[in-house]
């Protein structure tokens, strides 16, 4: 039987880009008895019924899966930011960059409206040097001027993207200028697709490039570290699980403990302390987290 990648999932219809082409199929009955949810993103096993219609027969085994939006198998979240209007955030970074890591997804900060920022592009400089030392990659881009694009075209070649970050920081203004066919109105990323109001929500992916695929999704609506443990957090900022190796007590929090490698970096300098702080922020808020039962 022929294998293929979900690409929309729409009123119990998946629609899978097969060898022939795409085709619209039903799930098996079998997958709501097992509750198994075929996602977007998803690479399937299917039988054919004919032509255009048919069911999926197999759901092949995840590398990763988001809730909201849900979707399979990301490989990357481009972290849309805007240098201003609204103004950037290390706080709303770091929590974007923690429920990636913590999801296993690559992630790729873009600053954007460099156009805009001529006051901010010293500070910006120093944030992206900061970040590119914890181990991201960081690129800065402008619709207007097209700067950036052809940098970032090759990031998303062969890959299921998502494209995260608030609202008015331009993700549309980035996909349109990285395919101008798609047309999508500024703030509403997926007016192209028909959706008012009161229509049903879905997750599409749609083709940049030669063989690209981006979320037509919003992203993240949910920015609660609902999942993630007070053990798991130190996981989710790679400059400091680095540093976390030599502190003298194993599964240390940084906190309290005596002898803490991350302690002694912010003090030297060599950690920025913010990002430090965002990680107390963080940690305080997990422990706070009423129990799930």
């Amino acid at each position: 039987m022929p294998e293929g990648k979900i690409i929309k999932a729409l009123s119990g219809f998946y629609y899978v880009l097969g060898p022939d082409g795409m085709i619209q199929c039903r799930g098996r009955g079998i997958f709501r008895k097992n509750k198994v949810t075929p996602l977007v993103g998803d690479e399937v096993v299917y039988q054919a019924e004919n032509e255009n219609e048919g069911y999926i027969m197999e759901v092949k085994e995840r590398k990763n899966e988001l809730v909201r939006p849900p979707i399979a198998n990301v490989d990357q979240a481009i972290l849309v930011f805007s240098a201003v209007e609204p103004e950037f955030s290390t706080m709303l970074l770091d929590r974007f960059l923690v429920l990636i890591e913590y999801n296993h997804i690559r992630p790729l900060i873009c600053i954007t409206k460099l156009d805009l920022a001529q006051s901010e592009t010293q500070k910006l400089e120093k944030f992206a040097l900061e970040y590119r030392d914890a181990g991201y990659e960081v690129l800065f881009t402008s619709s207007e001027t097209s700067q950036g694009i052809e940098e970032l075209s090759p990031y998303l070649e062969g890959k299921i993207s998502v494209f995260a970050g608030q609202s008015g920081v331009g993700k549309s203004s980035l996909l349109n200028a990285l395919r101008p066919d798609l047309d999508l109105k500024v703030n509403d990323i997926s007016q192209h697709l028909g959706r008012g109001k009161h229509t049903t929500r879905h997750v599409e992916l749609i083709k940049i490039g030669r063989n690209g695929l981006v979320a037509d999704t919003p992203g993240f609506s949910s920015l609660e570290f609902t999942e993630i443990e007070p053990t798991e957090l130190n996981f989710c900022f790679p400059d400091i699980e680095k540093l976390s190796e030599d502190c003298k007590f194993r599964g240390c929090l940084h906190i309290s403990e005596p002898k803490c490698a991350v302690k002694a970096a912010v003090e030297a300098g060599s950690l920025p302390g913010y990002r430090y702080e965002h990680y107390k922020v963080f940690l305080q808020e997990i422990k706070d987290r009423k129990p799930r039962y």
